[in-house]
This record gives structure tokens, C-alpha cells and sequence, in this order.
């Protein structure tokens, strides 16, 4: 590591903030999941979260390898840790992981309790058709040869 890692202290307050918002919503995640007995549908979250994660992580690996290769964007070696990945400081990282972790803890901790776990409900069924009767006199169809 040659580099004093500016860079790195300013991604530690944004990394240390999505981690305690994570472990937030994993505490609330498993109270409600020991309240309802559901653990099915919190696997499946947990897996499209690791996938997804994956995805962005592999994306932004790409994507900014481009733009410091383009010359887009420049770091200066002396704010750097020194590591790096491809052609990017690993520290740019930091911004991928914490929105890894952001986006399903919010979604967790802003879903209100029992929202997505009753089975959709159907609309109310209506009752047999009645006819409706009238006061009003009807008169009888007109032929069209009749209509003046």
C-alpha cells in the first residue's frame, strides 16, 4: 500500500452507514420472519439480493475499468490504498457494496408488517342481477317506417 487512502477514508463513512442499516433490517427481517413462520420467502429474497449484488459488483468492474482506461476519469496515485482492480483503486468498490446493501435493507425496513405475504385477495363478488323497475311509462319501439 503506497498511497495515505483519502479515498478510502471518504468511502468509510458511506460503507460503515449501509452496514449498520444491513444489520438493522436482518434483525427486523428475522423477528418477522419468526412471527409468521415464513423462512421460504426469506431465502428467496436473500438469493436475488446475492444475485443482484453480483451483477452490480461485475458492472461497475467493467464500467469504471472503461472510463479510467478512456482517460474519463483520473485518481491520483498519491489518495489511493495502492490496490486495485484492473485499472480502478479497490476503493471505488466501497460505493457498489454499500448500495448492495442499502436497497434491500430500505425495502426491508419500509415494508410495513404482513404487506406481500396474504395471498391477493379476490373483489367482491356481486350479488344476481335484478331488473329495475321504473315509475316511468315506456313507450313501444317505433318501426323505422313509423318515425316522423
Amino acid at each position: 500500500m503506497t498511497g495515505s487512502g483519502t479515498y478510502a477514508l471518504l468511502a468509510v463513512p458511506f460503507l460503515g452507514a449501509a452496514v449498520l442499516v444491513a444489520v438493522l433490517a436482518g434483525v427486523v427481517s428475522a423477528r418477522r420472519r419468526r412471527a409468521d413462520h415464513s423462512g421460504i420467502r426469506g431465502r428467496s429474497a436473500v438469493l436475488a439480493g446475492v444475485v443482484a449484488g453480483v451483477a452490480l459488483l461485475v458492472m461497475t468492474g467493467v464500467f469504471n475499468n472503461v472510463i479510467v482506461g478512456l482517460g474519463i476519469v483520473a485518481y491520483d496515485p498519491a489518495l489511493v490504498l495502492g490496490a486495485r482492480v484492473g485499472l480502478f483503486p479497490v476503493e471505488d468498490l466501497a460505493y457498489s457494496i454499500g448500495a448492495v446493501l442499502l436497497l434491500p435493507s430500505c425495502w426491508v425496513l419500509l415494508e410495513r408488517p404482513g404487506q406481500g405475504r396474504r395471498p391477493p385477495s379476490r373483489p367482491p363478488s356481486r350479488p344476481p342481477s335484478r331488473p329495475v323497475r321504473s315509475d316511468r311509462r315506456t313507450e313501444p319501439s317505433r318501426r323505422p317506417e313509423e318515425t316522423p
